[in-house]
């Protein structure tokens, strides 16, 4: 069985060159096991995590919202940033599950732990499983503001979701590794899947910028 490792390279300096909102950029002079000396720009990030909302006809929620970076608008699952000080993951994920789909779910589990760009960034995400889904009320939703308004929602199939992704229609990574992983879950019987507690020692030291 392979599995990833804990490993950190002496850094001999450290340069900061930007600290924002979300994320802070430094470049770091990294010691090689051979002695070479490399430097690596690091964007730091808060972490975040997503939600795979499956409903009782083994559907899948989807959001489209607009990504200014990438000059698309893209369809993906719930999602945000741990960027509340002292808010577990967990209710992370069910806060923007509430506040950008109006939904509350009965059972919750891990499906996929990952770096989004680990050659790059130390965000780590997580992405959470849904089900028992239910609507809430509007006027028990939050407000939403910024993309998140008139945010188109659709629920698709998992087969329809998995078509889209290798089909190259789907390029949200969120999207693609729980519909993925949500597939696999299922032809399995809907067993393999972590407790929604399970420890999470991947999410970046930095924590909440404050």
């Amino acid at each position: 069985m392979i599995s990833d490792q804990s490993a950190a390279y002496p850094v001999s300096g450290t340069q900061q060159h930007y600290d924002g909102a979300v994320v802070a950029v430094r470049t770091d002079e990294v010691v090689l096991p051979d002695g070479t000396p490399v430097r690596r720009d690091v964007v730091e990030h808060p972490g975040s995590v997503s939600v795979i909302a499956v409903d009782d006809q083994e559907r899948v929620l989807l959001l489209q919202q607009y990504r200014h970076p990438a000059s698309r608008l893209l369809w993906e699952p719930p999602a945000g940033l741990l960027d509340e000080p002292g808010e577990p993951p967990l209710e992370t994920a069910a806060r923007e599950l509430l506040e950008e789909a109006g939904l509350r779910a009965e059972r919750w589990t891990v499906l996929v732990d990952a770096f989004t760009s680990p050659g790059m960034s130390d965000e780590a995400t997580r992405v959470y499983l849904a089900q028992g889904v239910c609507e809430v009320p509007d006027e028990e939703r939050p407000p939403r503001e910024h993309e998140e308004l008139d945010m188109p929602v659709r629920w698709i199939s998992i087969d329809e979701g998995v078509d889209g992704i290798l089909a190259g229609r789907l390029h949200n990574p969120l999207a693609i590794m729980g519909i993925l992983a949500v597939a696999q879950v299922r032809a399995r019987g809907w067993s393999d899947v972590r407790p929604a507690e399970t420890p999470w020692p991947e999410r970046p030291a930095g924590g909440v910028k404050g």
